[in-house]
């Protein structure tokens, strides 16, 4: 949580605590199963242990950390059986809602998302692992909100919250970050000629490149 004093805060203490937290798991700093040391880090971000219990305690209900009674919190683990069905329901969820985003066809949508590939790609060339989470955050849920199914995209993004940490160790290859950019421009140029079939067909790839990945890293783990 290098240089977290050079940002600027946000309103409360908790929400300060919850982004550096957040920041730190999504880029790999804090990896799966590593402890979460609380008087160091209220330490080093300057904050009691008052907003840092409650961050810890939001990011418990997402899934991101587990605790771990008489030992303290950890950055959550998951086994491959875990990741696989998530990334398993991950598919049958975002088909529906990419489905309905199809239908509706919000009129600027494709044009937004390209416009967010933009930021995947800028952060891809920078290597910044960070940055190109957060990008393709965005660009992948700018297309599930599309739906206007807000319950399905709560749930949906309650899984991608279960695997964020997962995520950082994907995009740190090279290999994996032009992988993701090339499936994004699949995705985007089926949506662009109106093939809700190819774009689902690459955006199902783009989930099986993941998997793929992680269950190497997970069986060095």
């Amino acid at each position: 949580m290098s240089g977290t004093t050079e940002r600027t805060r946000p309103p409360t203490a908790q929400q300060f605590v919850l982004g550096e937290l957040r920041r730190a798991i999504t880029s790999g700093e804090l990896r799966p199963g590593d402890p979460i040391r609380q008087d160091t880090l209220a330490a080093r971000l300057d904050v009691s242990r008052v907003p840092l219990r409650e961050a810890l305690k939001t990011l418990e209900a997402e899934g991101l950390v587990v605790h771990h009674v008489h030992r303290g919190y950890f950055v959550a683990e998951l086994s491959l059986a875990d990741l696989e069905e998530i990334y398993r329901i991950r598919r049958l969820l975002e088909t529906e809602a990419v489905s309905a985003a199809f239908a509706r066809g919000p009129d600027d949508l494709v044009e937004t998302m390209e416009l967010l590939q933009r930021d995947v790609e800028r952060a891809a060339r920078a290597e910044d692992v960070t940055a190109m989470a957060e990008a393709n955050r965005r660009f992948h849920f700018t297309l599930v909100d599309a739906s206007g199914m807000p319950r399905l995209v709560r749930l949906i993004s309650t899984l991608w919250d279960a695997t964020d940490a997962y995520r950082a160790l994907y995009y740190t290859a090279e290999a994996h970050r032009q992988q993701a950019v090339h499936e994004h421009r699949a995705v985007l140029s089926a949506l662009r000629e109106g093939d809700l079939r190819a774009a689902l067909e690459w955006l199902d790839e783009h989930r099986d490149h993941a998997v793929a990945a992680l269950r190497e890293v997970l069986a060095l783990a």
